[in-house]
C-alpha cells in the first residue's frame, strides 16, 4: 500500500514500523506532526513532555529497559536536551534509541537557523539524513538497527522542507520488537567520572566502526553520470541538485552523515573534474572533504543563510537564472498579527501604556512586540523572558534605575522552562512581575495539550497543574489572576506591578479563541457610524477585524469574534455587539 504522506507523517510510521515503543516530545516547528501522528498507535505509548530535555531523558530510560524508543524536537529544543544527549553517546543503548532534530533553515518558525548536524559530530552520535518522505519512514528503521547493533544513540536529521513536503510511501507491516531482556550495569549506564573515561574510550571504538560502516551501506551511493562534474550533498539539497544538473553530473548522495564515509568520499572526488558541494547553511561537508585535502566549491558560492531552492542552486554555480513573474507594483507587508478575539491583546494593551521593559517569550504572545502595541523589549529563547527580567530588573536596582520590569511567558512555556526561573527570581528576592499568559492550550504550534490542560497526548483525563498554587509553592507570594479581555481588571492588575517591590506573578487566564471546544461569544462587534467619532482608539489595540475603509471605521464581522474589547475602548459607546 502507498500513500502520500508528509516527512513527518512517514517519520510517524517509520517508528510504528519499526517497532518502537515509546515515544516522546515537546511540540515544536517544523516537528511537531511526528509524534500527533504515532499517538494514534496503539502499540507505542507516547506523549508530550514539559520540555525536550525530559522527552529525551524518556526515550534514554525506556532504551536502556530494553524498548526501541524516539525522540522528536525542533532544532533548538536539542539545544534544550543537549545534556542527556552529550552522556547517551557514552553509555550507549539497550533498546534502540533515535533523536529526530528538526531544523529550519530559513527560520520558517524559528529564532535561528543553527545546523545540528554539528550535534552528531560533537556528541559522538551516528547521524542519517533523509531525501523525501519515503526515506524519512524506511530511515527510522535503518536508525533503530543501527543504533542497536553499534550500542549508539541515531540522529535523524530532517527539515522543514523534509518535514512539511509530501511524497509517495510504501507501506510495511509492523515488526514487533517487543522488549530487550534488561541487566544491571553500573559501569555502563552509571556516568561516573571513572566509568565515563572508559566508556569514551569504547565510543571511539563504536565510531571507528561506524565509519566502515558508512564507507560500505547503501545509505551512501554514488550515482555515476557525466564525470566532468561531481556533486557530493544530503537531505533536501540532493533533490535541489538533482533537478539543476539531472545526469550532466555524478553524484554522491549522503544518507548517512556522521561519521562520513571519508573513503568512499575520497574515491568519488578523484574520479570527478570539478567537485561541488551541495548543502544547506554550514559547510558540515565541504569542512570534512577540505580537511582531507580534496579540493571542492561549496559555500565560497553557494549562500550559508536561510533556504536553498534550485534556482539559488542554479545561480550560485551555473549563473543561470529562471525567468520569474514579477508583480508590477510592490507589495505591502503583512507583518504577523495577534488573532481576532486574542486573550494576549488585552494584556499587552495595559502594559503598552506603562513606561516599563517587557521581556518576552517564544508564543504567539511574542506577537505583543508589534505595532502598534510595541509591548516587548527581548525575546530569546523559551523560558528566559523570566531569567532574563529578572537580570533587568536587578541591573536596575543595583545601578540605581528606577524602571519596572515585567516578563510574559506562555503556559506552556512556563512548564517547559520558566518555574526554575520563577523559582529563582522568588528565591532571590527579586522586584521583577512575572505575567503568565494561560490560554488553556499550547498555542503557536497548533493546540497541542500541556501539564495545564487537564488531557494526555492521547486525549486521556488526567491531572492538571494549578498554576497560581505552583506559584505559591515557588515562593510568590502576591498572585493575582485575571481574565484580560476586562480591560478594567487587566490594568488594575499592571497598576499594582508598578508598585510593587517584591516578586509578583499576574496570570491572564482565558482560553484561546482558536480553541474549538470552548464556548465563544455570541454574535459580533459593530460600529455605529451615527455615534463613532472616527477618534481611532479602537484601532490602538491592532486587531485585525478593525480597520479603516473610505475614511470610517469598520469591523470585518467575518473575522470579528465578540470579544468586545474594542467595545471597552470606545468613550463614545460607538461600537455595539450585534446577531446574537
Amino acid at each position: 500500500m502507498k500513500k502520500l504522506l508528509t516527512g513527518n507523517e512517514a517519520i510517524a510510521r517509520g517508528a510504528y514500523e519499526a517497532g518502537v515503543t515509546v515515544a516522546a516530545a515537546y511540540p515544536g516547528t517544523p516537528s511537531t506532526e511526528i509524534l500527533e501522528n504515532i499517538a494514534p498507535y496503539e502499540e507505542i505509548y507516547a506523549e508530550w513532555s514539559p520540555n525536550e530535555k525530559v522527552a529525551l531523558e524518556v526515550a534514554i530510560g525506556a532504551s536502556i529497559s530494553g524498548a526501541r524508543s524516539l525522540a522528536a524536537m525542533k532544532h533548538v529544543g536539542v539545544n534544550v536536551a543537549a545534556d542527556p544527549l552529550f552522556t547517551a553517546a557514552y553509555t550507549g543503548v539497550n533498546g534502540g534509541l533515535v533523536l529526530v532534530t528538526a531544523d529550519d533553515p530559513g527560520m520558517h518558525s524559528s529564532q535561528n537557523e543553527q545546523d545540528n548536524r554539528y550535534y552528531a559530530k560533537s556528541a559522538k552520535l551516528a547521524m542519517l539524513e533523509p531525501s523525501d518522505s519515503q526515506e524519512a519512514k524506511d530511515f527510522v528503521a535503518e536508525a533503530v538497527k543501527i543504533s542497536e547493533e553499534y550500542d549508539i544513540p541515531v540522529l535523524l536529521r530532517v527539515t522543514t522542507r523534509i518535514c512539511h513536503s509530501k511524497g509517495l510511501v510504501e507501506f510495511k507491516e509492523r515488526q514487533e520488537a517487543g522488549i530487550k531482556p534488561y541487566e544491571r550495569n553500573m559501569g555502563k549506564y552509571i556516568a561516573t567520572p571513572g566509568n565515563a573515561r572508559k566508556l569514551h574510550v569504547t565510543l571511539e571504538d563504536r565510531l571507528a566502526r561506524l565509519e566502515e560502516y558508512s564507507n560500505s551501506t547503501p545509505l551512501n551511493s554514488i550515482e555515476w553520470n557525466d564525470k566532468k562534474t561531481g556533486i557530493v550533498t544530503s537531505g533536501i539539497s540532493y533533490q535541489y541538485a538533482k533537478e539543476v544538473f539531472g545526469d550532466s553530473a555524478s553524484y554522491l548522495k549522503l544518507g548517512m552523515t556522521f561519521p562520513l564515509p571519508r573513503k568512499k568520499m575520497k574515491e568519488f572526488a578523484d574520479q570527478v573534474d570539478t567537485l561541488y558541494v551541495i548543502e544547506e547553511n554550514e559547510p558540515f561537508i565541504e569542512e570534512a572533504l577540505k580537511v582531507m585535502g580534496i579540493d571542492c566549491t561549496g559555500k565560497d558560492k553557494i549562500p550559508g543563510i536561510l533556504e536553498l531552492n534550485p534556482d539559488i542552486v542554479a545561480k550560485s554555480l551555473l549563473n543561470k537564472e529562471n525567468q520569474i513573474i514579477k508583480a508590477d507594483r510592490d507589495m505591502p507587508a503583512r507583518p504577523p498579527v495577534l488573532c481576532p478575539g486574542c486573550p494576549h491583546r488585552g494584556l499587552f494593551y495595559a502594559l503598552s501604556k506603562k513606561d516599563a521593559v517587557v521581556t518576552s517569550d517564544i508564543g504567539c504572545y511574542t506577537l505583543g512586540a508589534m505595532p502598534p502595541l510595541n509591548a516587548a523589549d527581548t525575546c530569546i529563547c523559551m523560558g528566559a523572558s523570566i531569567s532574563a527580567g529578572h537580570g533587568f530588573a536587578k541591573a536596575h536596582e543595583k545601578n540605581g534605575r528606577d524602571k519596572k520590569v515585567f516578563a510574559v511567558i506562555g503556559d506552556s512555556t512556563f512548564f517547559h522552562s520558566g518555574v526554575t526561573g520563577l523559582m529563582d527570581m522568588a528565591y532571590n528576592k527579586s522586584n521583577l512581575t512575572v505575567i503568565i499568559a494561560d490560554n488553556r492550550i499550547t498555542g503557536m504550534t497548533g493546540h497541542q495539550e500541556n501539564p495545564g490542560t487537564g488531557k494526555t497526548l492521547k486525549g486521556e483525563d488526567t491531572v492538571m497543574v494549578d498554576i497560581p498554587k505552583l506559584c505559591e509553592a515557588l515562593g510568590v507570594r502576591n498572585v493575582v489572576e485575571v481574565n484580560p479581555l476586562n480591560l478594567k481588571d487587566m490594568q488594575a492588575a499592571v497598576d499594582e506591578a508598578m508598585t510593587s517591590t517584591e516578586p509578583m506573578v499576574i496570570i491572564t487566564k482565558w482560553p484561546c479563541a482558536l480553541l474549538k471546544e470552548q464556548p465563544k461569544p455570541a454574535g459580533y462587534c459593530r460600529v455605529d457610524q451615527d455615534k463613532c467619532r472616527q477618534c481611532g482608539a479602537c484601532m490602538k489595540i491592532g486587531c485585525p477585524a478593525i480597520q479603516k475603509l473610505d475614511g470610517k471605521i469598520v469591523i470585518d464581522d467575518t473575522m470579528c469574534n465578540g470579544c468586545e474589547l474594542c467595545t471597552q475602548m470606545c468613550a463614545f459607546n460607538a461600537i455595539e455587539r450585534v446577531g446574537e
